[in-house]
């Protein structure tokens, strides 16, 4: 993607420590349990006016769900404000520290980036104690065609990117995340160009600077030569040509060189992705076989062994 940056402001999770007096820790507990039911309808909502987006953004706003319901985020908080009767965003973002320092020790990356999820769901609902309900509006930036406008943000949940949908941004990068972070795997599915983990490109980048996002290399650029604008033009061009050249091979059958004819079948998670299946090309939707059945059990068998030597 090449375009402008349009920067999408930070909220800061810094909040103040305030002491409250004892005859008000029961309506701080009120206050705390009111913002969670209000961003977890919030998802809720947002889950069901989205039911043409791709089918991996339900299950991440579920992720999101589960997270506000858990206890560790649900009631830990309301124990800190009886214990230290503090204020509900300081107790709920100590809680959130305490939870991301367990999800760093995790050596698979997948699990260990879980901690963003926790991060985004905590900033929503910070966020709505504070009075500053929803997610921080995007600065304008010089008025330009929203095709042309790349998103820089110091994080982004995979609901913030599916609300872009009702908007045509070229594409986005982040402070944080990574290449298996949940927004990472949205705007794949979504065909965004996105690069992501850049740690402090919010701050050194300006509004209105041209930039080039690179998400196949990782790379972005900003405010390049001729020269570069030059290369980068070419490539876009040339990836936009191959895209369409495998476009005009969804009708062609799945043949090999020696005339052996393949099933070109599609997973999908629920009636409503045959359409996109079939306009994909697919000539049905693919069925388990014998081998990844029994892979399946083994691999119930052993996490249910794992759990019960850790339980146990």
């Amino acid at each position: 993607a090449i375009g402008r940056a349009m920067l999408m402001s930070h909220a800061t999770l810094e909040v103040s420590h305030l002491t409250i007096a004892p005859r008000m820790v029961d309506k701080e507990i009120e206050r705390f349990d009111t913002a969670v039911k209000v961003v977890k309808d919030e998802l809720i909502l947002m889950k069901e006016n989205t039911e043409h987006a791709p089918a991996e953004l339900n299950a991440f706003i579920d992720i999101h769900t589960m997270f506000l319901e858990d206890p560790e985020l649900a009631e830990k908080p309301r124990d800190i404000i009886r214990e230290r009767r503090c204020n509900a965003e300081w107790a709920l973002v100590q809680q959130m520290e305490h939870l991301v320092e367990q999800f760093e020790q995790f050596d698979d990356p997948y699990l260990r980036e879980r901690k963003f999820d926790v991060v985004q769901v905590v900033e929503r609902v910070v966020k709505e104690l504070l009075g500053h309900p929803g997610r921080a509006a995007l600065k304008n930036a010089k008025k330009s065609k929203e095709e042309s406008l790349i998103v820089v943000a110091h994080d982004l949940s995979p609901a913030d990117v599916i609300n872009f949908k009702e908007h045509r941004f070229a594409s986005f990068i982040c402070d944080v995340g990574g290449a298996t972070s949940h927004t990472a795997i949205l705007a794949r599915s979504m065909a965004i160009p996105a690069v992501l983990g850049l740690e402090n490109a919010r701050a050194a980048i300006r509004d209105g600077e041209q930039l080039i996002v690179d998400g196949l290399r990782g790379v972005v650029i900003v405010n390049p030569d001729r020269r570069i604008l030059e290369e980068y033009e070419l490539r876009k061009s040339q990836f936009e040509i191959e895209k369409s050249k495998l476009r005009l091979l969804k009708t062609a059958r799945a043949t090999t060189l020696d005339k052996v004819k393949i099933d070109l079948l599609a997973n999908i998670e629920g009636p409503e992705e045959v359409t996109i299946a079939l306009e994909s090309g697919a000539e049905g939707v693919g069925q388990a076989t014998t081998k990844s059945v029994v892979t399946s059990i083994i691999f119930i068998f052993i996490c249910n062994y794992i759990l019960s030597v850790l339980l146990y």
